[in-house]
């Protein structure tokens, strides 16, 4: 096996490139990294010293990826599968690098910083920080009603942009429901989470949902097949 994924099923950002990988069904051998277990830690840190996952290895190319963005266009390069997730033409590829970005710095960004609130003590506290992540917030989803009326982000086909919204949204929809005016950003989401390559990610963190700090939030859709 070339491929080799070290990531953690319950991480965001490693849903980002499960999903970009189940999309076009490409083989990979998974490494559970537990940045709790001193070896287990020590190793990832050996392979990525800067210690954030996921990371991929190519062991026939000997090259370690990391960050999400550059190891799924590094996959579509030199792993490609039946699908693009980043367009040939060159305007539209910066529309979907756009929105990738977007998703990871906007929503992803925010959410983990409110999600981060939860693993304070009493006096580690800041509120200001949070209700600044949930401004960022309520401006995204404003941004992305206005983009949600097509099928996808970017447009009628599934990109590397719809790979970053759907781990984004799904937590970010926990810990910042949408408002009742969010109707079409809530249609996207319902797409997302109704996708194949999506269900599969959930499923798969599912038994790590009791680790998440707001696991009593999460709805009992995705709790069970």
């Amino acid at each position: 096996m070339s491929l080799h994924l070290y990531s953690h099923p319950l991480a965001s950002f490693c849903h980002k490139v499960l999903i970009a990988l189940y999309e076009n069904g490409t083989p990979f051998q998974a490494h559970l990294v537990d940045l709790g277990d001193p070896g287990g830690k020590a190793d990832f840190l050996e392979l990525w010293p800067v210690g954030k996952m996921p990371v991929l290895r190519d062991e026939a190319r000997g090259r370690t990826v990391p960050e999400t963005s550059i190891i799924i266009e590094y996959l579509q390069q030199h792993h490609p599968g039946p699908r693009a997730l980043l367009p040939d033409d060159a305007d539209a590829r910066l529309d979907v690098r756009l929105w990738d970005r977007f998703f990871d710095l906007y929503v992803h960004a925010p959410m983990q910083r409110i999600v981060l609130e939860e693993l304070r003590g009493p006096n580690e506290k800041d509120p200001r920080g949070v209700a600044d992540a949930r401004a960022t917030l309520a401006t995204a989803y404003a941004m992305i009603e206005r983009r949600a009326p097509r099928e996808w982000i970017c447009g009628d086909e599934f990109t590397l942009a719809d790979c970053a919204a759907a781990p984004a949204l799904f937590y970010a929809a926990i810990v910042a429901p949408f408002a009742p005016e969010h109707a079409q950003l809530d249609g996207y989401y319902q797409r997302l989470m109704d996708r194949a390559s999506v269900r599969r990610t959930l499923s798969e963190a599912r038994p790590y949902f009791p680790m998440f700090p707001l696991h009593a939030a999460i709805p009992a859709r995705f709790l069970q097949d």
